[in-house]
């Protein structure tokens, strides 16, 4: 049974809808383009032939609508909804799954058909087809929002070959080579801005309609498109590495990863199913030799009436209805799950913990103060900074840069290294050169004459020939949706804490500023490690949101990582478990809210399900309830699990 409602449930996708491939391009079926008329024509044959046939049995009753004639009338109005089931039907047992849901219906209706109960195996099997529709709309509905990515990357882009623009398709496209790109067109790979400044429209990324100015040498992505003047774009990244390449790859295989109750019920429906045939079989046979006057009939009509209302089609149907809901609610919002699993789990979230560069912080440093020693040259020292300060890709070597003006790539710079949470290394002119916080420093054995404690600045050492040669303050802003995303995370009793590799002064103001509960400061990323295995071991679980190449050991130990998917690095997002595609913050409890009513929702509907089902079962098996009593157990409760499934792509959140 778990390739029953559930297989079902992604054929239909495959059939009914657009799937994508590995390089992310569309792919029609022949049923691709069925309006919704066309989905509901089976039925509306189906129905009005049995509506005629039923005011035929018990109101005209003409005198030629008897026998074969009513038999074949019957036959007619149930091979339109019929022929598809007991089709789908053969084909699972041939391919190994008997006791599937196409089973039971067809034994079901064409036990009714046996017994001479024709009207009722057409209205079983009519109001399930009717049940199959609403399902494919509403999974057609929640792939919609996710669905709408793969039209964000054009196939073919315009390059300049010699100065003069030529069209070829986007795959064939070097790192390296110039697009251009017209108002109104999309970009097509990930570039830098070569032109000085151009608007983006950068809903399908990030889900935020405000239009985003870039500026020359800012990183534009894939997806975006170009809103006002003719614009010029270097490509840095291949075709199939873009950042939208990663997101539908991500999306694809979003289904894929289940959550905990999905898993259940399929484990659940594979066990129940032949449980429910082996009674329906019993609910026939056993009472021949306990009961007086028994009549194989009546029996086998309870049977029939136990099997329809058995199917687990409201449960195995609604609850990755649900989930995917949810998934797809989530990408309209510009937050993406890697699978369903991780909705389950951010909803129980009990601690956010936060980095605080480029996740709270824009990211987006200024230099305030640059205090060098007597005995150093100020400008030399600022070039052989900004020069080895473009080795890095912290937003720290950007503020630098902007203040320190051209980079001299002449200046001699020899063993060149990064040391990890403590800066950069080198030798410059035949001297050790140290740029980055003052851990280096004292890593070296380097005194200095300040206490760095006292500035609330982000503080930048210089070492210079084994001497203190100075340092740099520089500031970080807030983010604007900062304070919004702390408070809405206290109103969800969600506890927050900030761990940064900046020095503690720093964190604390922004800490204090914003009333997080818990700010560490001048932690090295396997600190940051300890700290998350400190609040995972007092029985918290922990959700981690990060953006740098540190910050990805830890957002695999937590119990769901959150990338920052914008400005973040590739690393931190192939590790995290969900992607804030805009780098807001406020995103962070969306995000968990999401998960939330997707579980309440989920919930909603095994609860539904289970209790009408189990109510009507106990009925049917009492010869209380007849075959209509069954449809509503099986068809209309998968009705309205369906559409209480789909109810969370319409919230607000």
């Amino acid at each position: 049974m778990e390739e029953c409602c559930s297989t079902k449930s992604e054929n239909k996708e495959t059939k009914d809808h657009k799937h994508f491939d590995g390089d992310g391009h569309n792919h029609s079926h022949d049923s691709g383009d069925q309006t919704t008329f066309q989905l509901f024509l089976p039925a509306i044959i189906s129905f009005i032939l049995l509506l005629a046939g039923i005011v035929m049995d018990n109101y005209i009753k003409p005198e030629w609508f008897k026998g074969w004639i009513r038999i074949v009338w019957y036959l007619a109005a149930y091979i339109p909804v019929g022929l598809p089931v007991l089709k789908e039907a053969f084909e699972s047992i041939r391919n190994g799954d008997v006791f599937s849901e196409f089973l039971l219906m067809s034994i079901a209706t064409i036990g009714a058909f046996a017994i001479g109960e024709y009207p009722e195996g057409v209205a079983v099997m009519l109001f399930y087809a009717v049940g199959e529709v609403f399902q494919t709309l509403a999974v057609s509905r929640a792939k919609s929002n996710i669905k709408s990515l793969l039209d964000q990357r054009p196939d073919e882009v315009t390059v300049l070959k010699d100065g003069q623009p030529v069209t070829i398709k986007a795959e064939t496209v070097n790192i390296g080579d110039t697009i251009q790109l017209k108002p109104g067109e999309k970009l097509g790979l990930d570039g830098e801005l070569i032109t000085q400044s151009a608007s983006f429209n950068t809903a399908a990324l990030t889900g935020e309609s405000k239009p985003d100015t870039k500026g020359k040498g800012e990183v534009v992505l894939a997806g975006m498109i170009n809103l006002n003047t003719v614009s010029l774009v270097k490509v840095t990244t291949a075709y199939q590495d873009s950042k939208l390449s990663k997101i539908l790859e991500l999306v694809q295989n979003a289904t894929a990863q289940k959550a905990p109750t999905e898993l259940f019920i399929r484990k659940f429906a594979k066990v129940y199913t032949p449980i429910v045939v082996l009674l329906a079989i019993l609910i026939c046979l056993v009472p021949y030799f306990f009961v007086d006057d028994y009549q194989f009939r009546d029996w086998l009509y309870r049977a029939l009436v136990f099997l329809v209302i058995s199917c687990p089609c409201a449960l195995v149907i609604s609850i990755p209805l649900g989930y995917f809901g949810g998934i797809g609610a989530a990408s309209r919002n510009g937050i993406l799950f890697k699978g369903s699993n991780f909705l389950d789990v951010l909803a129980e979230v009990q601690n956010v913990v936060m980095d605080k560069t480029g996740t709270m912080t824009e990211g987006v440093f200024k230099v305030q103060q640059v205090s060098i020693k007597e005995g150093f040259n100020q400008e030399e020292i600022l070039k052989m900074v900004n020069a080895l300060e473009s080795k890095s890709t912290h937003p720290v070597a950007t503020a630098i840069h902007n203040y320190a003006g051209e980079i001299d790539y002449n200046l001699p710079l020899e063993q060149v290294e990064e040391i990890a949470g403590h800066g950069l290394k080198a030798v410059a002119n035949g001297k050790e050169l140290l740029v980055g916080n003052f851990k280096l420093l004292d890593k070296f054995n380097i005194s200095y004459d300040i206490k760095p404690d006292t500035i609330v600045y982000t503080l930048i050492a210089v070492a210079y020939g084994g001497k203190f040669a100075g340092y740099l303050t520089i500031a970080d802003s807030i983010k604007a949706d900062a304070q919004i995303t702390i408070d809405k995370l206290k109103a969800l009793n969600v506890s927050s804490t900030m761990l940064s590799g900046d020095k503690s002064s720093v964190v604390k103001f922004v800490a204090d500023t914003l009333g997080i509960q818990n700010a560490y400061g001048d932690l090295l990323p396997e600190d940051k490690v300890n700290k998350v295995k400190e609040i995972k071991a007092k029985g918290q679980s922990v959700a981690f949101v990060g953006d740098g190449v540190n910050d990805a050991p830890v957002v695999a130990l937590s119990d769901v990582g959150i990338a920052m998917g914008g400005l973040g690095s590739d690393a931190t997002i192939e590790t995290a478990d969900v992607v804030i595609q805009d780098d807001m913050p406020s995103k962070i409890p969306m995000a968990i809210s999401i998960g939330k009513q997707t579980k309440k929702i989920v919930w909603q509907n095994i609860i539904l399900a289970f209790t009408v089902k189990g109510v009507v079962l106990i009925l049917g098996a009492g010869g209380l309830a007849t075959m209509w009593e069954a449809v509503f157990a099986d068809v209309g409760v998968a009705l309205i699990a369906i559409l209480n499934a789909v109810r969370i792509q319409r919230m607000k959140f």
